[in-house]
């Protein structure tokens, strides 16, 4: 099974998490990370659960809501910069000017007629704020994508003006993306306001079975069942699906970010920080709990692994122990790898479910250690730290039995080895 996985499976999968327009949407959604986090810290200091601290922060409530709603409320514009510019950069293209190009369409198909009986006539043209933020999400990465493949074939076909290289730099980049962005802002005003295209709610009705399943505790297992099975067979999990459940997930915060601004319950169980904190403890699969459980293994190997990769895992990064036991291709420690990940996934689906933690709020560095992180993506409720440290507590249970087989084993192939050189 092993070499038939490693034959047809792994190379397929290395292919799709290599593919250049998912490597672009992972990288363009990373760079926005400070912004969530900048936002979420605001969000935070308005929304302390305490009597005393509103009564004071109340009057100040409209100041602190602005840088939330200047990231959170503007999330799908950077999103577009930052996915077009990565791939602008894959491409050879002027980077920063590919940005801009698609940001400029982006813009113009979220413009609408307010108070006008059609969109052709009457009422002002104003900026769907909606569609600014998680709303335009899929609209954003599908205009970032296009736009820049668009510009790369037109200067592939030499459909462009291309002045002598003697003027300037900015004179001949700018003349360089005059036909491109002319075909762009024609071509995407025809399909918005002619034609009279929805892409926002096109996109929506596109992506709501997975915005829906997701947010499902079967939807989400099965995600996390996919996640650990990537990595159990040497291919990073979270970098080949995040391209695609990322902006769902991102969306899910950005609207519990909107319910906890108005006050309302929030709505998303799943929302960006459910995986990096409550399910990847120690990093995916809790690989933290093996390292606890094998520190003062008797066979010296994985004591010494679990202790060098200790404080990586800390910080939420696993590589060290996952292919140095090794994990990857390893039946005894794959089956625990797995079971783990997916009884905290459950876990705490269930238990914010219930109401008993709360839900993602706020977005910190998926490097943030155990138990903090899960503190303050919770919005600072201690009964998700303690579910933290639950968490690798059960982890531990999991992988203990197989960590011992595999401890038997390996005491059982030193000795065999030992016996044969005497």
């Amino acid at each position: 099974m092993t070499a038939l996985m490693d034959r047809y499976l792994v190379p397929w999968l290395r292919k799709l998490s290599e593919n250049t327009y998912l490597s672009a949407i992972r990288a363009g959604m990373i760079a926005i990370v400070p912004l969530t986090i900048i936002g979420g810290l605001f969000l935070v200091i308005s929304e302390v659960p305490s009597e005393s601290w509103q009564t004071w922060i109340t009057p100040y409530k409209a100041l602190l809501e602005i840088p939330v709603t200047a990231t959170f409320g503007l999330l799908a514009v950077f999103v577009c910069f930052a996915i077009a510019y990565d791939l602008a950069s894959r491409f050879k293209l002027e980077a920063s000017v590919s940005a801009g190009m698609a940001s400029l369409v982006f813009l113009m198909v979220q413009l609408e007629r307010v108070g006008a009986s059609d969109e052709l006539a009457g009422g002002e043209l104003q900026l769907n704020m909606a569609g600014l933020a998680s709303e335009g999400l899929f609209t954003a990465i599908l205009i970032a994508l296009v736009c820049v493949r668009i510009q790369a074939w037109l200067r592939d076909a030499n459909l462009v003006i291309r002045l002598p290289r003697s003027v300037p730099s900015v004179v001949y980049e700018s003349f360089l993306s005059l036909v491109p962005m002319l075909s762009l802002v024609v071509g995407f005003w025809v399909i918005r306001f002619v034609l009279d295209v929805d892409i926002n709610r096109s996109m929506q009705a596109f992506f709501a079975p997975l915005m829906h399943g997701l947010n499902t505790l079967p939807g989400i297992l099965t995600f996390t069942f996919f996640c650990t099975l990537f990595w159990s067979i040497g291919i990073n999990g979270d970098n080949t699906l995040d391209a695609v459940v990322g902006p769902i997930f991102l969306a899910y915060l950005a609207a519990n970010v909107d319910a906890a601004k108005a006050g309302e319950p929030l709505p998303y169980i799943t929302a960006l920080g459910f995986i990096t904190s409550f399910v990847n403890v120690g990093g995916t699969g809790a690989t933290i709990a093996l390292a606890l459980v094998m520190m003062f293994s008797r066979e010296p190997g994985y004591r010494q692994i679990s202790r060098l990769s200790l404080p990586t895992q800390v910080f939420q990064i696993n590589e060290p122990i996952m292919f140095g036991f090794p994990i990857v291709l390893n039946p005894v420690f794959m089956i625990p790898f797995v079971i783990s990940a997916m009884s905290l996934t459950a876990g705490t689906f269930l238990l914010m479910d219930w109401g008993w933690i709360n839900k993602p709020v706020i977005h910190v560095p998926w490097t943030t250690p155990p138990v903090i992180g899960h503190f303050l993506v919770s919005g600072g409720d201690w009964r998700a730290a303690l579910w933290g440290l639950i968490s690798i507590i059960l982890a531990m249970g999991i992988y203990l039995p197989f960590a011992r087989t595999a401890e038997r084993q390996r005491l059982a192939e030193n000795s065999g080895a030992n016996v044969e050189n005497a």
